[in-house]
This record gives structure tokens, sequence and C-alpha cells, in this order.
């Protein structure tokens, strides 16, 4: 299985320094992707439990998200769906800090979705692989992605060193999802991952994933 991703322009890095910033309500920001997994938003939840609100503060204003803005001042983002669905979660009045990746001429939604796919800046395949469905799918707030096992396994798969970050390359772990999907796995979800991972790490280990970005071989984490 593979997925049918246009080409895509990469993320503008962050601006230097905290100058650029914008301190944006999660509840303001709009998905740019169907699903997350599960389980990495659990662990991050279990870490933003441990800090104080403070704290948070400090981290998301050194780990700040790409967002494109509207026209009329609608925020979409553009990464970090799993970390702040996370802390979302946790607290519904959060806020982020981001940078204006692209400031687009246009307001409507249609229009600024249709900016998005052009770039390549959307995920649009729902929890079960299915798709790409129209991007009018997409939910309005974070908090309304799906989960997807699959996105929950490569995350399990790169914790572990089995799989190597490609952050330059747009939804790199639901590529991973998709080609796991067209092996065989025992049954597993986001809250039950081992059933699945002895299969899932060898597969991944193995010379049928080389074309994969972030393949690490028979390398041992």
């Amino acid at each position: 299985m593979a997925l049918r991703l246009p080409p895509y322009q990469p993320l503008p890095p962050p601006p230097a320094g905290e100058a650029g910033l914008l301190e944006v309500p999660l509840a303001q920001l709009r998905p740019t992707q169907l699903c997350v997994g599960m389980a990495e938003i659990r662990s991050r939840q279990i870490d933003f439990a441990k800090d104080t609100p403070e704290q948070r503060r400090q981290y998301l204003r050194k780990k700040p998200t790409p967002l494109v803005r509207s026209a009329s001042g609608e925020f979409w983002i553009v990464d970090r769906h799993h970390r702040l669905r996370g802390l979302m979660e946790l607290d519904p009045q959060a806020t982020c800090f981001g940078y204006v990746a692209l400031q687009l001429a246009v307001s409507e939604r249609h229009q600024v979705l249709e900016e998005l796919h052009s770039r390549g800046w959307l995920y649009l395949y729902d929890g079960r692989g299915l798709g790409p469905l129209p991007a009018t799918a997409l939910p309005d707030q974070l908090t309304g992605t799906q989960d997807d096992p699959y996105r929950s396994l490569i995350w399990k798969l790169k914790r572990e060193g089995v799989v190597a970050a490609a952050p330059l390359i747009p939804f790199h772990e639901f590529r991973w999802g998709a080609w796991l999907r067209s092996r065989q796995l025992p049954p597993f979800g986001s809250d039950r991952l081992d059933a699945a991972l002895p299969a899932a790490r060898a597969l991944a280990r193995s010379a049928a994933a080389s074309h994969l970005a972030g393949w690490q071989g028979l390398r041992r984490s």
C-alpha cells in the first residue's frame, strides 16, 4: 500500500529568537490531518501532567508550531498535532506559541484548503487508512482527529530507535504506517501495541522496508 500524497513543499523554519512568535489558544487551531496516534498523545499527557503551567509555556515556546494564517485571521496547524491535542485535552484553555509559516490572501475555508493541498500540507486518510477523503472531512478542532493505531505503532518504533525521524518529510510516520498496513500483523490497538510490536520491528528492519525514509536496517537500538 502506498499513500497517494502530492509533492510537498518543506515548511520554513521558525524565526530566530522569539520576536516572531504568536501566542494562540489551542481551541482556535484547525488541524490539517484527519488522524493521530493516541498512544503518543497519552504519553505526552503524562509528561505534561508533571509540569506546572509555566513549565509547559516555556517548553512550548521552545517548540513553536508552524501555522498557516488566512486573510481573515484563522489559523491552521501544520505540525505538532499530537503534542497540542494532548495538552488541549488536559487544559482546554491552554495556548501555544507559533510562527506564521504561510500567510494566505484568501479567507474562505475551501480556498485555504486548496492552498494547503497544493503544497502537500494535508493528510486526508482516516483512522483505517482509507482515502484520500475530501478536505472538508477535516475536523474543526484538534480534539476531533481520529485514532490511527498504525500511527501509534510507528511512534513506538521511533521511540525504540527502530525507525529514524525524518522531520522534513510531511506525514513521515503515516507513510510508514501505510506500508505496515499492507503486511500481516496480529490484532492490536493504540492501547495495546505489544501484540504487534515483535512483527512490526522485524518488518521495519527488513530489506523490504529499505525504500522508506528513516529505515535503519538490522541496527539494534
